[in-house]
This record gives C-alpha cells, sequence and structure tokens, in this order.
C-alpha cells in the first residue's frame, strides 16, 4: 500500500532534493548517553526520535540513512537503553545531528531503572538548547496512547516544537490510513507546539522517508547543509 508521505499544510513543504541530498552524506554514529553530562556538546542543529517502546524508532532511523545497522534494532521492547547520538552531514562538517531515544511506556527492568530512563529523556527534552524538533512516533496501527499524550503535553508546556510520525502504515488496510491521520490531525490541533503536518512512514516499504528527510534537512541551517538549490 502507497501511503501519503505528508499529510497536512504543504504550501511550505521543504525541498525533497534537500532531503535526498543531506542523507546521502555522512552519517557517524556519536555516542550512547545515560547522563546528561554525557550529552555531546555541539551547536549544530539537532532532531530528536522519541516514541513508545516497539514503535519503530531504531527501524525508521536506519530507513532515513539508508544504513541497516546504524540503529540496533530488536523484538524485545525497551531494548534501547541510551540516548544515541549520529552526526550526519558532509565528513567533518555535520549539518544536523540525530538523537535516537530511549522508548517510554515499556521496559524489562526494575521499576527504578525505567524511572532513571524516563527522568533524563524528559531532561534532555526540557533542556536541550540545539533541539530544533522532536519526532513523535506513533504506531499507525493503534493512535495516540496515554502516554504519547503524556510526552506531547510535555514539550507543549516546554515550547518544543514536535512533529507527528505515523510508523507501520504498510500494516494498515485499505481507507484506514485516511481515518488514522484525520484522527491524529484533529487530536494535535489541542496542542500548542505540534507541527500541523503529520509525516506517514513504513520503514519496511519505504512510504514517506523522502518527505521526512526533507523535513529533517529544512531544520538544518542553510549555511553548514551545504545545499544548493538547482535553479
Amino acid at each position: 500500500m502507497a501511503a501519503a508521505p505528508l499529510n497536512g499544510p504543504d504550501d511550505d513543504a521543504p525541498d525533497a532534493e534537500a532531503g535526498r541530498w543531506l542523507f546521502a552524506q555522512s552519517c557517524e554514529f556519536v555516542r550512547g548517553v545515560v547522563a546528561m553530562e554525557g550529552l555531546p556538546a555541539t551547536e549544530i542543529a539537532e532532531v530528536a526520535f522519541a516514541g513508545r517502546s516497539n514503535v519503530g524508532k531504531s527501524s525508521l532511523v536506519n530507513a532515513l540513512t539508508g544504513r541497516k545497522t546504524l540503529a540496533r534494532t530488536s523484538n524485545t521492547p525497551g531494548r534501547t537503553k541510551e540516548l544515541n547520538f549520529f552526526a550526519l552531514g558532509r565528513a567533518g562538517a555535520p549539518a544536523i545531528m540525530l538523537a535516537d531515544l530511549p522508548g517510554y511506556g515499556y521496559a524489562r527492568e526494575t521499576r527504578s531503572r525505567v524511572n532513571e530512563w524516563t527522568d533524563l529523556v524528559m531532561a534532555y527534552l526540557q533542556g536541550r538548547v540545539p533541539l530544533r524538533r522532536v519526532f513523535v512516533l506513533i504506531d499507525a496501527r493503534h493512535g495516540v496512547k496515554e502516554n504519547d499524550h503524556e510526552v506531547m503535553l510535555l514539550l507543549d508546556e516546554a515550547a518544543v516544537s514536535y512533529q507527528v510520525v505515523l510508523t507501520k502504515t504498510d500494516k494498515l488496510k485499505t481507507g484506514e490510513l485516511e481515518m488514522r491521520l484525520k484522527e491524529v490531525g484533529a487530536d494535535i490541533r489541542r496542542h500548542v507546539a505540534a507541527h500541523p503536518r503529520i509525516a506517514a512512514t513504513s520503514s519496511e516499504k519505504g512510504d514517506g522517508i523522502a518527505g521526512l528527510r526533507a523535513e529533517i534537512a529544512s531544520l538544518a541551517d542553510p549555511a553548514v547543509l551545504g545545499y544548493k538549490a538547482r535553479p
């Protein structure tokens, strides 16, 4: 099933070619972080991927970068236990940092350990100066859950821009995606920091990946990005 790559206002839709160009560049793992003091010291733009455990964050990062093993994937929810950072852009001059955050809502760990991860993610989301946008991943099969709402409200309160990304759209039957887009679209209109466009993606089929790459490229500093649009 071919999913619509983006849903929402398109008068300022980002340049797909810029996204293709950016993600053709080098993408290198920087570090995994378990405490705020370990965050990379950088001034380049940063975007983060947040979502419930098993929503497909690592699969999406791998699909975006075209590198099947860049972010670790697992059939066991809750395996990502660090904030993992990747530098994307020209070799030696990355244009943007990608942050893959630990999943929320499930983990096969002690309550205290889960609380530590949650506190770390929330502290990062509220206090990271270079952070341009958080991509909040929602499983298209299930829609927005209560813990998704909690994260979205936190981002509203912290005035951190975020954009909903539906994952696993290939798992939906014909007509279900349109219904889910309408449902989620009505939901995000209640959130002040939510971007109006929704990205509908499938890491397995590649649907919506080009559009999301373009969204990310649009958040990089043009001078650092180094991309020149064709006349």
